[in-house]
């Protein structure tokens, strides 16, 4: 399987692109992981650019993906309640695990409604730069709770 995260926007901060940078590397030794970056939508109305940005989510989608968005809204877990999530994702066949980090007005209604697995980082509200850092330090730390190796400490 194959891990992809796909993200509305761009990263500006350096620090951002090179701790993201340093976290895809790690995970890469695991499960190959590919980044996906979405246009903004121009619109100024807050329910059209969610509807734009599910509309290009839904054209990238596989059929055999898994769709995982990242929603303030969502399942919380521990971090070894995540890679657990990880783990049953793996096993389950598909072949992409696709986690979704929404623009800042967050993810559609539709989107959320054909695709109900949402988790969520934290109750604390985040910008869309930190999320990435923080999704994929997360996820890297899933692989080394997975692997029995000592990244975690609990």
């Amino acid at each position: 399987m194959k891990i992809a995260i796909w993200s509305v926007g761009k990263v500006d901060e350096s620090y951002i692109k090179e701790g993201v940078a340093n976290f895809t590397k790690r995970i890469g030794h695991y499960y190959p992981i590919e980044w996906h970056l979405i246009t903004p939508s121009k619109a100024s109305d807050p329910t059209q650019i969610k509807k734009e940005e599910a509309v290009s989510i839904f054209k990238t989608l596989a059929q055999n993906d898994v769709l995982i968005l990242l929603d303030e809204k969502g399942k919380t877990f521990s971090s070894m309640g995540l890679s657990e999530f990880i783990n049953k994702t793996m096993v389950a066949g598909y072949k992409h695990a696709v986690f979704v980090i929404g623009g800042p007005y967050g993810i559609s209604a539709s989107l959320k409604s054909k695709h109900p697995q949402c988790i969520s980082l934290s109750s604390l509200t985040f910008s869309h730069q930190m999320v990435r850092l923080f999704l994929v330090e997360q996820l890297y730390r899933a692989m080394t709770i997975l692997n029995n190796e000592p990244y975690h400490h609990e």
